[in-house]
């Protein structure tokens, strides 16, 4: 970050510290700088990496941003509160929060919620956001200003004219950690006192929605400054209370969990209890429990050097409530029960209404039967928050329906009343959507392709990966360490290539891959309304085909026949048929078969319109036998994707054979060099490598995945603005063959170019004492007869026709029924390439 030295230099402004004369021009045209910022949308990933990374710092105890923050802390603040927001700043807290509150990981993107409607929703910036921070929480303002970053707002947010310059640098280092600048353009940290009052008014005139921490007071000094329209966002003070029901104060875990709750941060927490209350309406009884409970609160050491001690106004009201109380013992109505240092207090009152304590261990004991409780608390709905209960499970579920109904917004068991859990709402209400707003765009049926209307306004993009080349046995050693909240789910590869690799996925990010291949079937031309697919991908042994795609037709809310990849080919040909199914999904090899041996009743039927495939590739010559012998329209990639990197690029209309766009809202993409790691000419072709960034289980950076392909320039006919690439084989589809290089791709080209073969086709490499042997397998069904192959294969390909000569090879071709050749066993797959040479 960029370090300054003036001392009057208090505000931070989109990226740079300034003074007071500067800040007050640029708070006279704040409204200017708004429109000009959010004339470019924030991208929900950029604000998740820069979190992240200045989660990863102030978590590190040795990193000097750690140093540098805790130097800043106000005096007597623990300095555990850098982890407490490194804890709340990271990728897990924060995605988990904008799935619960927004609904996604990428909420701002325009979607279609229905896919069989030409209907986009999203949810938009408010525009400007101003927050009031309160003087007493430092982590307060600078997890609220994230909090509209997530909603994709410009900030402006006010410290009180006391405070140390620690949310100004905070926000300073988060806007140092974003490379494209966007972040920090949004976001502006003033240090003011409210007597300032002409400030206060410019920061809120031009607001859309002015969020303010703290009592009524507070609350109504920057109301008068709203303007009309303007969401108020009030995050005020309110009360919280404990209910127990009969018997429940007995129990000595019940009083040391209240006493938990009283003691913790010394009551100044809204969620503190400052009441508790019995169900009864037996005064000896409350009596009795507040004395109980006395010696509880007795036993507990006393507060810390870090807690904050009652200022004079504070102790004048612990001392008028304390001797208010006493004097009405007198009556028969309270009993006092008081530490002589007057370090915590009990109040028992035989009467039932809400009183706000005067907090720092001061607590209100009364009766509350429950047939009254809505009639009791309903008239302080408005101040209501939390209430600890505490019973059998029937009690609890009564009371905490009861308490619910009165405006309670919080139900905890005692012990947990200050404790929360990750995308909890807060005072009712979930905080992105009170800085946000739903909106929609309806569109006719042109649309019907286009998953995502933004892929048509704009390029996406993500942060610029970084780091070194991963390798598969690298990512097999990161999933080793994979936290076991985020290895939720198990999949296996298909073992094409080798031994299956196993991958982990969390539900979360299972879920944000599967709508992403839902969007891309969309763009691909398939019709959640009105296709009837039969599912006919492999499923078992932990591969994840079938079930994905199950998980993707669920979503899209599509027709779907769960039939599976099975051997009784006829069986399937049957139900096809009994269903009327119209689109096919699966592989390749497995769709050959099955029409092939299926022919005469598929043709007969005449009902198949569509297949999409995955996992291999139909050749130019079985398309063509697809739509002239069964009818079939339209043949398209269903996705081309990875088991441990989820759906990586899609096909759109206009695309055809390996051609597909990227998932730009999960991946990057680069292309780089076949033997080093640098980036290829634009148009060569090289090693596709893979950045993951919308994963929250695990960080998977510059994947080099095992495929070749090359970078497509220009934007598709289809509208997209989505890079494209083409897929040009796997690396292990090379074969070095009699120190040759031969490229079992070309070899299939060959035979469907020269002879028009239309079958699959596999290359196993053997060796015996003399010289190498490659062996072609085709089908006997679809070949022309092996020596037409082999004579085109040695006039195609010079590299063999040279090994060949020279008496290094020996290539044989041998016609073999389709069902023999070597397949995965999970997957189904074709084995391009067998080498069995040792």
């Amino acid at each position: 970050m960029t370090e300054h030295h003036a001392t009057t230099e208090h505000h931070y402004w989109q990226g740079a510290f300034i003074g007071d004369e500067e800040a007050g021009r640029r708070l006279a045209a704040l409204a200017t700088t708004v429109e000009d910022v959010l004339a470019a949308p924030l991208e929900t990933e950029t604000v998740l990496a820069a979190c992240d990374a200045l989660a990863r710092a102030l978590g590190d105890p040795q990193h000097p941003v750690r140093a540098r923050l805790g130097a800043l802390l106000p005096a007597g603040e623990d300095p555990a509160l850098l982890d407490e927001l490194a804890l709340h700043l990271g990728r897990t807290e924060l995605t988990r929060k904008l799935r619960r509150e927004l609904g996604g990981a990428a909420p701002g993107r325009l979607n279609r919620p229905d896919a069989r409607e030409t209907v986009y929703e999203a949810w938009a910036p408010v525009g400007l956001v101003a927050h009031i921070a309160p003087g007493n929480a430092a982590s307060v303002a600078p997890l609220s200003i994230v909090e509209g970053l997530l909603a994709g707002n410009v900030n402006v947010l006010k410290t009180s004219g006391g405070d140390t310059l620690f949310t100004q640098h905070l926000m300073a280092e988060l806007g140092a950690l974003d490379p494209t600048g966007a972040v920090a353009g949004r976001i502006v940290v003033l240090r003011f006192s409210s007597a300032r009052q002409e400030w206060l008014r410019l920061m809120c005139a031009p607001a859309d929605a002015v969020a303010v921490w703290g009592g009524e007071s507070a609350v109504e000094g920057v109301a008068a400054h709203v303007p009309p329209g303007c969401r108020l966002v009030e995050w005020g003070h309110r009360i919280s209370f404990a209910y127990l029901a009969p018997g429940a104060g007995q129990a000595p875990a019940a009083l040391e969990a209240l006493a938990d709750d009283v003691c913790r941060y010394e009551q100044q927490a809204c969620s503190s209890p400052q009441v508790v209350y019995l169900d009864t309406d037996d005064e000896h009884e409350v009596f009795a429990f507040a004395e109980r409970f006395a010696a509880v609160l007795a036993a507990r050491p006393a507060a810390g050097p870090a807690a904050e001690a009652p200022d004079p106004a504070e102790e004048a009201e612990l001392t008028t409530t304390e001797l208010v109380a006493r004097l009405e013992e007198h009556l028969g109505l309270t009993r006092v029960f008081a530490a002589e240092d007057g370090s915590w207090r009990v109040l028992a009152d035989t009467r039932s209404a809400l009183t706000a304590s005067p907090l720092h261990r001061s607590v209100w004991v009364k009766p509350l039967p429950r047939e009254r409780a809505i009639a009791t608390l309903r008239p302080m709905r408005r101040y209501l928050q939390t209430a600890g209960i505490a019973g059998s499970r029937g009690d609890i579920a009564e009371l905490a329906r009861l308490v619910l109904a009165a405006g309670v917004t919080r139900v905890t068991p005692l012990g947990a009343m200050l404790s929360g859990y990750s995308g909890e709402p807060h005072d009712g209400v979930y905080a992105l959507q009170r800085y946000s707003r739903r909106v929609a765009v309806q569109a006719d049926a042109r649309f019907a392709t286009t998953a995502c209307l933004d892929d048509l306004a704009r390029p996406l993009a993500l942060p610029v990966p970084a780091g070194p080349l991963l390798g598969k046995d690298d990512v097999r050693e990161l999933n080793r360490h994979v936290a076991r909240s985020d290895a939720e789910l198990y999949f296996h590869s298909g073992g094409s290539t080798g031994a299956p690799a196993l991958s982990l996925f969390s539900y979360d990010d299972y879920d944000t891959q599967m709508r992403a291949a839902a969007r891309g079937l969309l763009a691909a031309g398939y019709d959640p309304e009105g296709d009837r697919t039969a599912n006919l991908f492999y499923c078992g042994g932990m591969y994840g085909s079938f079930i994905s795609f199950f998980s993707i037709l669920e979503r899209l809310g599509g027709v779907q026949l769960p039939l599976a990849a099975g051997p009784d080919h006829r069986a399937t040909a049957r139900a096809l048929i009994e269903h009327r199914a119209d689109t096919l999904f699966g592989m390749p090899s497995y769709l050959w078969q099955l029409l092939r041996e299926e022919a005469d009743a598929l043709r007969a039927y005449g009902g198949l319109r569509k297949i999409f495939y995955g996992g291999e590739h139909f050749t130019d010559e079985q398309r063509r036998t697809l739509r002239e012998t069964f009818g079939i329209e339209t043949v398209r990639s269903i996705t081309y994707g990875s088991t441990d990197l989820g759906p990586l690029g899609y096909q759109c209309v206009e695309s055809a054979g390996g051609v597909h766009h990227l998932h730009a809202d999960l991946h990057s993409l680069e292309i780089v060099d076949l033997e080093a790691d640098r980036p290829v000419e634009p148009g060569e072709t090289g090693r596709l490598v893979f950045t993951t960034h919308a994963r929250r289980g695990q960080r998977l950076g510059r994947y080099v995945i095992g495929d070749l392909g090359r970078a497509l320039p220009g934007r598709c006919p289809c509208g997209s603005h989505a890079p494209r690439f083409e897929l040009l084989g796997r690396t292990g589809d090379v074969m070095r063959v009699a120190t040759y290089f031969v490229n079992h791709r070309r070899l299939v080209a060959i035979a469907q170019e020269s002879t028009r073969y239309s079958g699959e086709l596999q290359s196993v490499l053997t060796r015996d004492e003399v010289r190498e042997r490659l062996t072609v397998r085709v089908e006997r069904s679809a070949a022309p007869g092996p020596e037409p192959l082999r004579e085109a294969f040695l006039t195609g390909c010079p590299e063999l026709a040279s090994a060949v000569g020279e008496g290094l090879l020996d290539l044989v071709v041998e016609a073999v029924d389709g069902a023999s050749l070597d397949r995965s066993a999970t997957s189904g797959k074709l084995r391009s390439v067998v080498d069995l040479r040792r």
